[in-house]
C-alpha cells in the first residue's frame, strides 16, 4: 500500500490538487489519498501500518515541521518520500540540488532534527529560525492572508518595507557554544538547519543539514545604514551576502541562544511567534545521519 498524505492547506489550498498526479508515479495497485489534518493521532495511524508500505507527503515546509513534531521520524520503518506542494519548500530547495522537483526520500533528513526553545514551548525545526526582519515578514505575511485569504504572499516585497521604513533594529546577545557576543543595530539573528528560507532566500549558504557534528549556523545581521542594507539585499537569493562581513556575522554551533533587547515576531519553518524577545537552538553532535 502507498499512502499519499498531503495538507489541504498548503500551496495557497491548491495542495490536494496538486497531489493527485503524484500516486502515477509508483507502480502500486493500492493507493490511498489522506487529508494529513484529518488525522487525530498521526503517530498511531502510522504505526497501524506495514513496514513495507510507502508514504508519501505533500505539502510545504509548515506540512515537513507538522510531521517531525507529531511522530518520531528517527524510527520510522517505512520508507517516506515528499513531494514538494507548499507556496515556499525551501526543504525541497535545499536537498534537490539537481532541480528534479520530483518525488524524493527524505527518511535521512528527518534523523537529525534540531529543537527551539521559545516563550516556554520545545519543537524541533527542519529548515530554519528567524528573529528579526525575517519574523516581521512573516507576520506581515500572516496579516495579508487574512484580508486576502488564498492569495500568494511576496515576502520579498515585504522584506523591502520593512528594509526602507517599517522595521526597527534591535541591540542583541549571541551566545554559540558557550561564547557569548553583543551586537548593535541588529536587523535579524537567525539559525539556520539548512540553507533556505522565505521561499528561496538562501540565508545560511555555507550550512550542511547532514553535518556530523551537529551544527547549525547563526548569521546576525547589523548594521546602522538602511541604504547599505537595501543595496545587498538581492544577494541573499544567491547567498553572496555572507561576503559583506561588515554586514554579516556568520557562526557555527550546536548551542545557541539569541536575546534581543525589546520583543519582536519570531517564525519557525515559517509558522510565527509573536512578541519574542530570545530563544534557544540545540542540536545533537556526532549524530550519525
Amino acid at each position: 500500500m502507498i499512502y499519499i498524505m498531503y495538507n489541504p492547506l498548503a500551496g495557497n489550498s491548491t495542495c490536494e490538487e496538486t497531489c493527485r498526479s503524484v500516486g502515477d508515479i509508483f507502480s502500486f495497485d493500492e493507493k490511498r489519498y489522506i487529508d494529513l489534518l484529518s488525522i487525530d493521532d498521526l503517530e498511531e495511524f502510522i504505526r497501524m501500518m506495514k513496514p513495507e508500505d510507502q508514504i508519501i507527503i505533500c505539502g510545504g515546509d509548515g506540512t515537513l515541521n507538522y510531521l517531525i513534531n507529531s511522530i518520531n521520524t528517527a524510527e520510522l520503518e517505512q520508507d517516506i518520500f515528499y513531494y514538494p506542494g507548499g507556496s515556499g519548500n525551501d526543504f525541497y530547495h535545499d536537498v534537490d540540488e539537481e532541480g528534479t522537483n520530483g518525488v524524493y526520500r527524505i527518511n535521512m533528513y528527518l534523523k537529525c532534527i534540531p529543537t527551539v526553545k521559545v516563550k516556554g514551548m520545545e519543537k524541533l525545526f527542519i529548515n530554519g529560525i528567524g528573529f528579526g526582519i525575517d519574523g516581521y515578514c512573516c507576520e506581515e505575511g500572516d496579516k495579508k492572508r487574512v484580508v486576502h485569504p488564498g492569495k500568494r504572499v511576496n515576502y520579498s516585497i515585504i522584506a523591502l518595507k520593512g528594509l526602507a521604513y517599517d522595521f526597527k533594529r534591535v541591540n542583541a546577545k549571541v551566545t554559540v557554544d558557550g561564547v557569548t557576543k553583543e551586537f548593535k543595530d541588529v536587523w535579524m539573528a537567525p539559525t539556520m538547519n539548512g540553507r533556505f528560507y522565505g521561499g528561496g532566500m538562501m540565508c545560511a549558504p555555507n550550512q550542511d543539514r547532514m553535518n556530523e557534528d551537529g551544527l547549525v549556523s547563526v548569521l546576525v545581521v547589523h548594521t546602522k545604514f538602511r541604504l547599505l542594507l537595501l543595496m545587498a539585499f538581492a544577494s541573499v537569493f544567491k547567498g553572496k551576502h555572507v561576503k559583506y562581513t561588515k554586514l554579516v556575522t556568520e557562526m557555527f554551533g550546536s548551542d545557541v541562544k539569541v536575546e534581543f533587547d525589546r520583543p519582536t515576531a519570531l517564525q519557525i519553518d515559517g509558522e510565527t511567534v509573536t512578541d519574542v524577545t530570545e530563544y534557544e537552538v540545540h542540536k545533537d553532535k556526532k549524530i550519525i545521519c
